[in-house]
């Protein structure tokens, strides 16, 4: 999306803000994919998007490989860019290189970070992560792409037309479903894989938890505010920038039911959800209930909620025909079967795993490519989140082939924009 924002047109700003070439002096690097990289170079990490998400990646990247630096960031807003500066180069003393004239900002600064740097970590909002991605597979980059991928169809295509064309550059690409990096779950689900509880009969997940960021009064919003600024500044509330509660949250535990049903398309979904707690100007549910069935009658069952005062629980309960696997009934995994099993080794940190494994493999020479699976767990969120919005019964090919598009891609930080209003099941047409 192209902008330019409503606010002083600062040397900092003009740099962020326009669509002028900047010197070469800013972009020294000469791009190297995948199967180039060597221990002695120093990679350049460029971060888009400067929020606590962001700013955390951008500590596990530079903390998995010492011979590199972040050395530009992108932001709509300065003070994000600003804070997320200092936190880390407080954190990782000379290796933070983020001058003002790197600190670019506006909705077109990935753009810039993307031309100057090696590596490039995607967590702005969802909604613009299928732009993103595009930009910066065409770009050459190696890419940690921050979960989900999408918010809707025509982004999931998008996204996955540029996961495919970084396998044929050679380009690793990350994603930020942690758990599939997590020891504990690795080897829950190496066990499942292998049979330990027999074929999987069904599964029953829960996200149940209270509110993420609710969505302000009215009365905070400065009468200068445009509407795409507005919704940007309180994303999580709008569906064409966080995809929903379901999408944007609950999309780990549908991560790890489609791991459990080995990465395989859904049959079919139906769903319910809605809003319990009022919010004046979003357009998401706070809650969804999605019932996935897979081949041979497996039904699969994901429950979400951000309501306070409620029974909060992030659980996965997957049956087989020979026993069952409990995560998040106790401190670790366990397998109720003829060979029972509790998770007893060691787990590190698994945000910082993902960028451990990212970097080595860039290192090596080696392509690592979550790509195909990562599009996958998104789209079946999206599936179940249509299904919720309009009470019909949604096939994955009526998933896949949806024309549902939320936003267009160009719009600007000072423009007006009403979002889709809050879907009423029932009334909605299948999108």
């Amino acid at each position: 999306m192209d902008t330019s924002a409503a606010s002083p047109v600062t040397r900092r700003r003009f740099l962020g803000h326009t669509g002028l070439a900047l010197s070469p002096v800013f972009f020294p690097f000469v791009l190297k994919g995948a199967t180039d990289a060597n221990n002695s170079e120093t990679l350049k990490i460029g971060l888009v998007g400067g929020g606590g998400r962001g700013t955390g990646a951008a500590s596990q990247a530079l903390g998995a490989d010492y011979n590199t630096k972040l050395f530009a960031i992108a932001d709509v807003a300065a003070e994000k860019a600003d804070a997320a500066v200092k936190t880390l180069g407080d954190k990782f003393a000379g290796r933070v290189e983020v001058p003002l004239e790197r600190q670019f900002i506006g909705l077109d600064a990935y753009k810039k970070v993307i031309e100057c740097c090696d590596v490039v970590i995607l967590a702005s909002p969802p909604g613009f992560r299928p732009l993103h991605l595009e930009a910066a597979v065409d770009g050459g980059k190696h890419i940690f792409c921050e979960k989900p991928m999408a918010v809707d169809a025509t982004g999931y295509r998008k996204a996955l037309a540029a996961v495919e064309k970084a396998k044929e550059k050679k380009l690793c690409v990350v994603a930020g479903y942690c758990w599939r990096r997590d020891a504990a779950r690795r080897e829950a689900f190496k066990r499942l894989q292998d049979g330990q509880i027999g074929d999987v009969t069904s599964i029953f997940a829960t996200y149940y938890t209270g509110p993420v960021k609710p969505m302000p009064e009215a009365s905070a919003r400065k009468p200068e505010m445009s509407d795409v600024e507005w919704q940007i500044r309180n994303w999580y509330n709008f569906s064409w920038l966080s995809g929903d509660s379901l999408v944007e949250q609950a999309v780990h535990s549908i991560d790890k039911l489609c791991w459990a049903m080995g990465d395989k398309d859904p049959v079919s979904a139906i769903a319910t959800g809605g809003r319990q707690i009022p919010s004046e100007g979003g357009n998401i549910f706070d809650h969804f209930h999605v019932a996935y069935e897979f081949e041979g009658n497996v039904i699969c069952h994901l429950g979400s909620r951000q309501i306070p005062g409620c029974q909060n629980e992030n659980a996965d309960t997957i049956r087989g025909t020979k026993g069952t696997l409990l995560i998040g009934k106790g401190n670790q995994p366990m397998i109720d079967a003829a060979e029972r099993w509790r998770f007893k080794g060691e787990s590190k940190d698994m945000y910082q795993v993902e960028h451990d494994e990212l970097f080595a493999a860039i290192r090596k020479g080696e392509v690592l490519n979550d790509g195909s699976w990562m599009l996958h767990s998104t789209m079946v969120a999206l599936m179940g989140r249509m299904a919720a919005y309009t009470g019909k019964k949604f096939t994955w090919q009526d998933a896949i082939k949806s024309t549902e598009d939320l936003a267009p891609d160009d719009l600007k930080w000072g423009d007006k924009f009403t979002p889709t209003p809050m879907p009423m099941p029932g009334k909605l047409a299948k999108a």
